[in-house]
């Protein structure tokens, strides 16, 4: 379905130009989109001549993965107004702004966090499924040179107009803090254990929608105003991770990026920190290493001298995965050592952050055999994963079947195909426990590099007991 503006869509027209792309690469890309979503569309160049010349504005999902299609080839992001198509739902702006006011930051994230559940709630999938394919590195851009600049707000207290307007009590005291960081470490645990997208952790969206939305529009004086940012940014921030690991890379960085807003109205520079390192793990994994770095030393550039050894060590660590990935072997060498260097800094009674309970020697050692899996270097990717597998697995799980995969690819490339196919097949087993399409993907590269050995018993049997996990949706 559509319907008609008046007189053609000169801005549609003249992106396209920009963009190099014709009528019908256009429709594929948006049918290619929707597809990613499960939606089945049928677009062709008669389509988009139409909202071209005519200015016909098509419904549902399309406006905003038209935005989405041309995004990507330009690599940024590309609003609704741009190209014409400011009347749509305005959904894709939701949760991209970094504002300078505190009073716009809280709205701009309860706005995210009241869309994304309306979504959920009816079965639709949320907004992310209008938003395919929409995540664009450059978007961090803005947010991260703001943080930089200004990393904690003068003063968050705020007066709600009243306690009816809001939903919440008049003055929100500590208590009410205190049972969104349980909720925080409740679903840390769970995420560890079980993935992303197992049904506890899908609880955090709602704990935002219910709990901590209410509470950010309600009455609280300065310092308790902090906490409650502080917490309010750990679970966006977990939010975002959760995305990320369940392949919503559109609706992950809209969370990260008010997360590192929440946690600047905290005052908390190391949490600050802590949501860009988590923007780096994501532009790497999407191929931006050069992005990552950028990210990463943003981090550490503001907590020299704040953050603890142990905190320091992980945004060195995340600095040396970018570094790889944009394959810089010196640098990346550089980061690994100066963050096993902090870590040996560290002590028992350090005030570490709860946050960074994960962060150990085992961690450590599964990273530096990731940066060494993306330098080639299976000697080293080896040697640091029998360190990383070392660990009892209760409590990682997700994290155990990355490493064994990590460990696969490293057999492989050293010539040991059927060690390669053990430690795939043990990887199979873990990923099938958990919910995470992260996970998957790992498989799903194992599986790639191993084509060459198709033929192989240990390759066609590993490739069986693959098979359920790959036809699961993520």
């Amino acid at each position: 379905m559509s319907r008609e503006q008046r007189g053609p869509n000169e801005k549609l027209g003249a992106v396209l130009a920009l963009a190099g792309i014709s009528n019908a690469g256009l429709a594929r890309r948006v049918n290619d989109l929707g597809a990613q979503r499960g939606l089945t569309l049928r677009y062709d160049k008669t389509s988009v001549a139409r909202w071209v010349s005519k200015g016909m504005v098509p419904q549902g999902a399309a406006p905003h993965l038209i935005a989405a299609a041309i995004g990507q080839k330009l690599g940024r992001p590309v609003p609704l107004h741009e190209i014409g198509l400011a009347d749509a739902d305005p959904a894709p702006e939701v949760g991209l702004a970094f504002p300078r006011d505190v009073g716009q930051a809280v709205r701009s994230a309860t706005e995210l966090y009241r869309l994304d559940l309306a979504g959920r709630r009816a079965g639709t999938g949320g907004i992310w499924q209008s938003l395919a394919g929409s995540f664009a590195v450059s978007a961090y851009a803005t947010p991260a040179s703001r943080w930089l600049i200004t990393p904690a707000d003068s003063s968050v207290a705020r007066e709600a107009p009243s306690a009816e307007d809001s939903g919440a009590p008049v003055k929100v005291g500590h208590s009410d803090v205190q049972k969104l960081r349980e909720a925080a470490e409740d679903a840390r645990r769970w995420d560890s254990k079980y993935g992303g997208g197992d049904w506890r952790s899908s609880m955090v969206p709602e704990c935002l929608r219910v709990e901590a939305a209410p509470l950010l529009l309600a009455s609280y004086s300065d310092e308790v105003g902090r906490a409650l940012f502080g917490a309010s940014a750990e679970l966006t921030r977990l939010a975002g991770w959760m995305a990320f690991d369940t392949g919503q890379q559109e609706a992950a960085q809209r969370y990260y990026i008010q997360a590192l807003r929440l946690a600047r109205a905290a005052a908390d520079v190391p949490l600050g920190g802590y949501v860009l390192a988590s923007m780096s793990l994501q532009a790497t994994y999407r191929g931006f290493g050069d992005e990552g770095v950028d990210l990463a030393q943003a981090a550490l550039e503001r907590n020299r001298g704040l953050a603890t050894a142990r905190t320091m060590s992980f945004f060195r660590l995340v600095e040396a995965r970018a570094h790889a990935r944009a394959g810089d072997a010196q640098a990346a060498g550089a980061a690994l050592k100066a963050a096993e260097g902090w870590l040996e800094r560290s002590r028992e009674g350090d005030q570490d952050p709860s946050w960074l309970g994960f962060y150990g020697y085992d961690r450590f050692a599964a990273d530096a055999a990731e940066c060494y899996r993306d330098l080639k270097a299976p000697r080293q990717v080896r040697r640091f994963t029998e360190q990383a597998l070392s660990k009892p697995t209760e409590e990682f799980v997700r994290s155990h079947g990355l490493r064994l995969v990590v460990s696969a690819v490293a057999e492989l490339e050293s010539g040991n195909l059927d060690a390669a196919c053990e430690q795939g097949v043990r990887a199979v087993e873990v990923a099938g426990r958990i919910s995470s399409a992260r996970t998957t993907e790992y498989v799903k590269d194992l599986l790639h590099r191993l084509e060459p050995y198709g033929d192989e018993p240990r390759v066609v049997e590993l490739r069986e007991r693959a098979r359920p996990l790959l036809m699961t949706p993520a």
